[in-house]
């Protein structure tokens, strides 16, 4: 297996499951948080779109999804329009309020970004450096990798969440 076929297949499943996440469920049970300090499926499936967008697009030079197909207006969230949503505060999680159809909306089509980028990617293609503001500096495998960790991570999470809506 190349590696573009390794990531378009993790890319495919992050997909999938963000899609079950949010399926069939009205604003408000997206909403739902099991407390004042917890995340919500609708600002977990957001976020961990918003950070595989922002990622992805600074490492392939191309413009988030988030602006360039008008999902930044569509949300009309009151967050900047560069927030991805590291380090929100529980008020912030709060803001997050969004349809199952914006936010599978917004997911479909920045994986089709991912899939079509990371899809000619070549194995030496994952040594170029993309960050040098840590020690190492980060590679774009390191990059990818820490996406789809972020990615599955905050899916397992909707998941869960999903399943105690009943």
């Amino acid at each position: 297996m190349t590696p573009a076929k390794l990531l378009t297949d993790s890319f495919d499943r992050i997909l999938e499951g963000g899609l079950a996440a949010v399926d069939g469920l009205s604003e408000d049970q997206l909403a739902h948080r099991l407390s004042p300090e917890a995340n919500s499926i609708a600002w977990l499936i957001w976020h961990l779109t918003r950070v595989q967008d922002d990622h992805i697009a600074d490492a392939a030079g191309l413009q988030q999804v988030w602006a360039a197909d008008g999902f930044e207006e569509d949300f009309a969230l009151d967050l900047p329009a560069d927030d991805t949503g590291f380090g929100h505060s529980a008020e912030q999680v709060g803001l997050v309020r969004a349809s199952s159809e914006q936010l599978a909306a917004y997911l479909t089509r920045t994986h089709r970004q991912s899939v079509a980028w990371v899809g000619g990617l070549a194995e030496e293609d994952l040594d170029r450096v993309v960050d040098t503001n840590w020690d190492p500096p980060v590679t774009l495998g390191v990059r990818l990798v820490s996406v789809i960790n972020d990615d599955t991570q905050h899916l397992g999470q909707a998941a869960y969440l999903r399943g105690l809506l009943g």
